[in-house]
């Protein structure tokens, strides 16, 4: 009776230990994903972080003033040529990014700003604007991530709450020419990718002004800023993490342009 107990003992101590080495090996091959699947995002992170060294608050003026933020394009655009702005929230405040623009809208879907392979992507301008801002609606896209918060993650969190927009309007955009852009937020929504707000250009005044006021109308809140077919308007676009072919869109109106203080 002893030795029976004792085999069977011995096997149910088998059992357990095979069952132990097998979560142990669970264990360490999803602590193994884990790693290799945030690593990109903190690769990425460290290296925007760099980048950000590039572009400062001067000091100068008010807090909050947009022209006493200076970046350093000769830098920028030493580390890559298709560098042709900078944009800047005051909240979300991680949001201060340069923006490229590529040969396609592809190429910087997953490639930083210093051409590293990465999930982060860069901040880039679609490729059929013009890199002056000098379009009727010039067109921004970046990333909605899954993990840290980077490129455009925060802004369908922040902006689809009204009382967030009215509490942080502007968004402001920087160019290697010395000047800074002001942009009011007058509209947000979730559009689907292939939505008629990605239309961006108009064969005249009257098709522009159609543009605008499908945007306000579909738009999930309405703010009190003139927007007419005389505006320009830059339009900043991300995932929703969602559905898959839904994107999250919002648009600013720029209301001043100024030079950067030296």
């Amino acid at each position: 009776m002893a030795r029976r107990e004792k085999k069977e003992k011995k096997k149910s101590n088998i059992v357990l230990n095979v069952i132990l080495v097998i979560a142990l090996l669970v264990f360490a091959f999803s602590l193994f994903k884990i790693i290799t699947m945030m690593f990109p995002y903190y690769s990425g992170s460290k290296e925007y972080d760099k980048v950000k060294d590039l572009a400062k608050d001067t000091g100068d003026g008010e807090a909050g003033e947009p022209d006493a933020f200076q970046v350093n394009f000769d830098e920028l655009l030493a580390i890559n040529p298709d560098t042709v702005a900078w944009i800047r929230f005051d909240e979300p405040s991680v949001i201060s990014y340069p923006v490229v623009q590529g040969a396609d809208n592809n190429e910087y879907l997953s490639r930083t700003f210093q051409a590293n392979d990465n999930l982060l992507g860069a901040i880039f301008m679609n490729y059929g604007n013009h890199s002056d801002f000098s379009d009727k609606d010039t067109l921004i896209y970046g990333h909605n991530l899954n993990w840290g918060g980077e490129m455009f993650s925060q802004l369908p969190e922040t902006y689809k709450d009204e009382a967030f927009c009215n509490a942080h309007p502007y968004f402001y955009i920087y160019t290697p020419d010395g000047k800074v852009r002001t942009y009011q937020v007058f509209a947000a929504a979730v559009v689907n990718q292939v939505s008629e707000q990605y239309i961006m250009s108009y064969k005249d005044d009257a098709e522009y002004q159609a543009h605008i006021d499908l945007i306000k109308s579909q738009s999930i809140y309405q703010v009190d800023v003139n927007v007419d077919k005389s505006s320009q308007i830059v339009s900043l676009s991300t995932c929703t993490n969602v559905v898959q072919s839904d994107r999250f869109l919002m648009h600013g109106v720029l209301i001043e342009t100024r030079d950067v203080k030296k």
